[in-house]
């Protein structure tokens, strides 16, 4: 918990929502928040920022009203907030290569979905996508639809076993301990093959009681270290995004790895984790690693 929440913050909607999350994590954790505005002087499309039109080049005015826009932010929050450290910077370069390098000394990054240069009806922006699947330390994505949900309800987790949920797991168990909420573990499986000739109710009891059991372990590892934590599981033969999106409805915060046993080889953000941050009611952590 030591190391500082980074923020990756443009000004945009999603972005000040993101924020406000940020703050509130940090009101329970007592960590800085640092936010930090990728400028990029020149790409294809044209910068969009504050004061510019889309299709005109940044110049040191443009770079000017970027640092004023990020110092006069973290000033609101720290005046808000008297109790927290705050502090802005502009850094310089591609946002998303900038804000995965600059993660490797955060303990949390959190962004929002969908930035100035999203395009219309796109829910999450590739900037989003791509520094939660490479970022050094979890990742909470926010969208401003979903900033109600993130103040009450409690915590989801995906799990299905793999590396990288496991790894979600404890952090859900941080997560629900730091807030003091229930923590709902959700597993989807589908029959494996050798449970193919068995149908119907003895099916779906065979399968789920495996794949209920599976999480004993790891279950009762974590509740050891947070005993006061209370947890319920729910198994289904369900697809999994769809699950947990569900699941979402009701959560604070839905918690998942960035790729499980179902992902493609090489790819580092699994279509769950995609889905997740595109539809989720909620906002949702990716966790990599720690």
């Amino acid at each position: 918990m030591s190391a500082e929440i980074l923020v990756g913050y443009d000004g945009s909607p999603d972005a000040a929502t993101a924020l406000g999350w940020a703050l509130d994590q940090a009101r329970r954790d007592g960590r800085t928040v640092r936010l930090a505005y990728v400028f990029e002087w020149l790409t294809v499309a044209g910068w969009v920022g504050p004061g510019v039109t889309p299709g005109m080049w940044p110049d040191e005015r443009a770079r000017q009203q970027v640092e004023e826009l990020v110092g006069k932010a973290a000033a609101d929050a720290a005046a808000a907030h008297p109790d927290l450290t705050v502090r802005g910077e502009v850094l310089d370069g591609p946002p998303a290569l900038v804000l995965e390098e600059s993660s490797t000394q955060a303990g949390l990054l959190v962004l929002g979905s969908r930035g100035h240069g999203g395009f219309a009806g796109l829910l999450a922006g590739s900037t989003a996508v791509s520094v939660t699947a490479h970022a050094h330390c979890p990742v909470v994505v926010v969208r401003a639809d979903t900033a109600d949900a993130a103040r009450a309800g409690h915590i989801a987790a995906g799990v299905d076993g793999s590396e990288h949920s496991l790894v979600a797991l404890g952090f859900a168990f941080e997560q629900a301990a730091l807030r003091r909420v229930p923590l709902h573990v959700v597993r989807a499986w589908q029959p494996r093959r050798e449970q193919w000739h068995l149908t119907g109710e003895q099916a779906r009891d065979a399968a789920g009681a495996e794949h209920t059991a599976e999480l004993d372990e790891p279950l009762r590892r974590w509740q050891n270290t947070f005993p006061d934590v209370e947890v319920t599981v729910e198994t289904a033969a369900a697809a999994p995004a769809g699950l947990l999106i569900d699941a979402s409805r009701t959560a604070q915060l839905v918690v998942v790895g960035t790729r499980g046993r179902g992902g493609l080889r090489g790819m580092l953000l699994g279509s769950v984790s995609q889905q997740l941050i595109q539809h989720a009611h909620c906002p949702v952590a990716v966790i990599r690693e720690r």
